[in-house]
């Protein structure tokens, strides 16, 4: 019997039997392959993710890949049997936010799959197919589960307009950062700076192209033209903004715990830093990084490290949670 998981409330979760919603006009089923577990969906168990931002009960998993097995009316028919990952923001596309093509903007309201709708920790998920990004034929699938957080680190990438020979450099050696590393390295930089907050990460850092190593603690340097920062924490935005030259570009992706002191104004202005900031992926992101993943110049595989299969859901939740440095991207197999 396929399976799903439910989270019926904060801290309570059950493994139920799964049906298949049928894909109606506009629709598209798909069977899932790998669903990853990210930071969000420990919040969504825990139950401290925002008012608004979460709706129970839920079946989590925004991080996947599948292959398309039923349309609904209207959709191609050639979708089916093809490889894709999907956006999971469920934007009105009638807004002014939309048809400037930023989505994660929608002023409809905040709707997303996996938050609000049904998510892919199930046997299959059925969405509009206007969200789908097809992916090569020879794609590697457990790859593919990682593309939605490399989707939000494009969105950055894309902000930081980073130009070949420039000083560029990624505050964070988490999943996003080692993505960012990713990107900016396919720039062609002069320099490619990682910090972090643990030596064992360098290694890592090197292999995806960074051409330097440090961690907060140590005197850092500073003249960058771009700064991504991934870490999630106010001390790390303000430790990417210290690097960066004076009129230089940081991008800040990271979500700090409510109430955190933010950067300094009086050195944002007299300084004229450039900030940016992202939350989700809009769909140029997607298919973004989508090509650079066609093109072989992302390579996702090595950062997981467990793959379990659903009914292990709560073990790995702990995983995600343990802050053990030997767990790296957790990703649930239905």
């Amino acid at each position: 019997m396929s399976a799903e998981v439910v989270v019926e409330a904060p801290g309570a979760h059950r493994i139920a039997g799964h049906t298949p919603r049928d894909p109606g006009p506009g629709e598209a089923l798909v069977a899932v392959h790998a669903v990853g577990i990210c930071g969000s969906d420990r919040e969504v168990y825990q139950g401290n993710r925002p008012e608004g931002y979460v709706r129970y009960p839920l079946t989590p998993g925004h991080e996947w890949s599948g292959t398309v097995r039923r349309v609904g009316t209207g959709v191609p028919g050639g979708l089916v049997g093809r490889k894709v990952v999907g956006e999971g923001f469920r934007n009105c596309q009638v807004c002014d936010r939309c048809h400037a093509g930023e989505t994660t903007l929608c002023t409809a309201g905040y709707e997303e799959t996996g938050f609000t709708r049904p998510g892919a920790m199930a046997a299959t998920l059925t969405l509009p197919a206007r969200l789908l990004h097809v992916l090569p034929e020879d794609a590697d699938l457990t790859a593919a589960a990682l593309l939605e957080p490399a989707a939000c680190v494009a969105a950055a990438a894309l902000k930081a307009d980073a130009r070949p020979g420039e000083r560029v450099a990624v505050v964070g050696t988490g999943t996003l950062g080692m993505f960012a590393v990713q990107f900016l390295k396919a720039l062609s930089p002069a320099e490619l700076l990682v910090v972090g907050t643990r030596d064992d990460r360098e290694a890592l850092a090197r292999r995806f192209g960074a051409t330097g190593f440090s961690t907060k603690e140590r005197r850092l340097p500073g003249g960058f033209d771009v700064v991504i920062e991934t870490a999630g924490s106010a001390d790390a935005a303000r430790t990417a903004a210290a690097l960066l030259r004076r009129g230089g570009r940081l991008v800040l992706t990271g979500i700090p715990a409510p109430g955190a002191e933010g950067l300094d104004p009086t050195d944002l202005v007299v300084r004229q830093l450039e900030v940016h900031t992202v939350f989700g992926a809009p769909p140029h992101a997607w298919a973004h990084t989508v090509r650079v993943f066609a093109a072989g110049l992302l390579d996702p595989l090595p950062l997981v490290t467990h793959e379990l299969p659903l009914a292990e859901f709560s073990h790995a939740i702990n995983l995600v949670g343990a802050g053990d440095p030997k767990v790296g991207k957790v990703l649930l197999r239905p």
